[in-house]
């Protein structure tokens, strides 16, 4: 079994304000910072020690992924599949503002039916992202690998592997760091974990 264990990047000063997207120069906030590094000592107690680091070319993927590659004597690799969700003219938006929107409602009820303006769908997005992982999957067979993503597209990629439609995705919740584990075999994919974080305070919607 190949065992992926996927990572949300941490805080960032914009997380749950707006809308950030694929919107370049958005770093990591102090809090972030301190999250990743905590992320990096609980993947490198693993008894299985991962072999290879990805992560999306965003720089608050980058950022989180660093310390987890150093804590793991190893480099980080980009893959694009990884990428947050392309949102579009929505990128940088408010999400006080996006709220008051009646698209927002099928955003959340029905995100099957959505395509951002000017950016992808949401179905597109979780072909790509499980995708993605599953090459990675696939290129380190009987290994365990640590993939930095983003959370809408690793509630994705859960939401695939355990066969749960897409519209129901948004019932998923992924902290800033917390890490969701994935089991890839001849027999299929199993969801090892979800979302699990350092301490119980931080299992809040985000």
């Amino acid at each position: 079994m190949t065992i992926v264990h996927l990572v949300r990047h941490g805080q960032t000063p914009s997380t749950g304000k707006v809308l950030p997207g694929r919107a370049k120069g958005l770093h990591l906030a102090e809090t972030g910072r301190a999250q990743a590094e905590r992320a990096a000592s609980r993947l490198q107690e693993l008894p299985i020690p991962p072999t290879a680091v990805y992560a999306s070319p965003l720089e608050r993927t980058r950022e989180t992924a660093k310390p987890i590659s150093k804590a793991l004597g190893l480099t980080t690799k980009i893959h694009r599949g990884l990428l947050e969700c392309e949102f579009g003219e929505w990128t940088g938006k408010e999400l006080k503002e996006l709220m008051k929107l009646p698209e927002w409602q099928t955003v959340q009820r029905a995100p099957s039916l959505f395509r951002f303006p000017g950016g992808e769908s949401f179905s597109e997005m979780q072909t790509r992202a499980f995708g993605a992982v599953t090459e990675i999957a696939a290129s380190h067979r009987g290994e365990s690998v640590v993939v930095v993503s983003h959370a809408d597209p690793i509630k994705a990629i859960v939401a695939a592997a355990v066969g749960t439609p897409l519209d129901l995705f948004q019932r998923l919740v992924i902290s800033p760091c917390s890490i969701t584990t994935l089991g890839f075999s001849r027999q299929g994919v199993i969801v090892l974990s979800v979302n699990t974080t350092p301490s119980l305070s931080e299992l809040v919607p985000s």
